[in-house]
C-alpha cells in the first residue's frame, strides 16, 4: 500500500497482488475458525481466544464472541431455519442468500472498522483511492463472496443429491490443490461436521480416509 505504485504498466501486478491478498484474506478467516473450534492451540484454553478476536478484527472488525456463537449454534442445527448461517427462504439461491449472510454479520461494528481503514490510507498516509480499492477494498469483499461460496452455499445449499445426515452439508470433490486455493479445505464441509475439532491442514486426510471408509463399507 505504501511502496507500490499503481500505474497502467502496473495493472496487471496490482490484479494479481489483489488475488493474492483476496485468498489470504480467506485463510485469515480460516485460522479465526480454527481457534473457535480450539484447533489453532491445541489445549490453549484463551490462546484461542485472543488470536481469534485478533484475527477477526482485522479481517472486518467483526466481534469475536458473537461470530463464534453463531458459529456453534450453526454446528448444532445445519442447513435448519434456526441455523443462523443459512437462508430457509432462499436454500438454493447465491444471491438473495449472500445478502442476508451479509446483513446478519456486517454490523454497524465493521462498517466503522472498514472506514476507519480507508480513511487512515486516504487522509492520513495519502494513499490514492483507485490503490485502496483495488488493494484493499476489492479483495475483502472478493473474499467475503469465496468464503460464502465455498464454505457456506455449495456445502448446505439445497438441491437434487439431497445430504447423508443430519449435518446437511457435503464436501467438494475438489484435489487438494483446487482445495486449497478454493477455500483452505473448508469446502470439505462434511468432514468438519462430523470432527469439528479437525484443523484446516487436516481436512484433506479426514476426506481421504471418508472415502477409504465409504469403499469399505461399499
Amino acid at each position: 500500500m505504501f511502496v507500490f505504485e499503481l500505474r497502467w504498466a502496473s495493472l496487471p501486478l496490482a490484479l494479481a497482488m489483489a488475488l493474492l491478498q483476496c485468498w489470504l484474506s480467506v485463510g485469515l478467516f480460516i485460522v479465526s475458525h480454527d481457534a473457535m473450534h480450539g484447533s489453532l492451540v491445541p489445549r490453549g484454553g484463551r490462546v484461542n481466544d485472543m488470536i481469534g478476536g485478533l484475527l477477526l478484527f482485522i479481517y472486518a472488525g467483526f466481534s469475536w464472541r458473537r461470530m463464534r456463537d453463531a458459529h456453534f449454534a450453526h454446528h448444532r442445527v445445519p442447513g435448519s431455519p434456526d441455523d443462523p448461517d443459512f437462508s430457509a427462504d432462499h436454500p438454493s439461491h447465491f444471491w438473495p442468500w449472500y445478502g442476508q449472510f451479509l446483513k446478519r454479520y456486517f454490523g454497524w461494528q465493521s462498517v466503522v472498522f472498514v472506514f476507519t481503514v480507508v480513511l487512515t490510507y486516504w487522509l492520513a498516509f495519502g494513499v490514492p483511492v483507485e490503490k485502496i480499492v483495488l488493494l484493499y477494498g476489492m479483495p475483502a469483499i472478493a473474499s467475503s463472496m469465496q468464503l460464502f461460496y465455498f464454505g457456506t452455499f455449495r456445502p448446505h445449499r439445497h438441491g437434487e443429491d439431497g445430504f447423508a445426515d443430519r449435518h446437511n452439508a457435503r464436501s467438494d470433490n475438489f484435489g487438494t490443490a483446487a482445495s486449497l486455493a478454493t477455500c483452505f479445505h473448508f469446502g470439505y464441509h462434511h468432514e468438519h461436521h462430523l470432527a469439528p475439532n479437525v484443523p484446516w491442514w487436516h481436512l484433506p486426510a479426514a476426506r481421504r480416509q471418508a472415502s477409504r471408509d465409504e469403499q469399505v463399507t461399499a
